[in-house]
C-alpha cells in the first residue's frame, strides 16, 4: 500500500508543477502540451485508484477520458493551426 502512496504523490507533484506550466506558459501550444500531459497523469491516477479499490469500472472511465482527451488535443490544435 505504501507503493501507492508513493506514486499518488509523485503524480501530485507532476501535476502541480504542469499546472505551474499551464497557467504560466509563454506560449499557446506550452499549454496545450501542459493540459495533454495533465490530462495523461489524470488519467493514470484514475488508473491507478482501480487498481487500489479492485474495481474495474474506472478502468473504462480511464479510457473514456483518455479517448475524450485526444480528442480535446486534436481540435484546439486544428483551432490553433488554422488561426494562423
Amino acid at each position: 500500500m505504501i507503493g501507492f502512496s508513493i506514486f499518488f504523490s509523485l503524480i501530485l507533484a507532476g501535476a502541480v508543477l504542469t499546472l505551474y506550466r499551464l497557467l504560466r506558459g509563454p506560449t499557446v501550444p506550452d499549454r496545450v502540451a501542459a493540459l495533454d500531459i495533465l490530462n495523461v497523469m489524470i488519467t493514470s491516477a484514475i488508473v491507478l485508484f482501480s487498481l487500489i479499490d479492485g474495481n474495474p469500472l474506472f478502468l473504462d472511465i480511464a479510457l473514456v477520458y483518455a479517448a475524450l482527451s485526444f480528442l480535446e488535443t486534436i481540435v484546439i490544435a486544428r483551432y490553433l493551426e488554422g488561426r494562423r
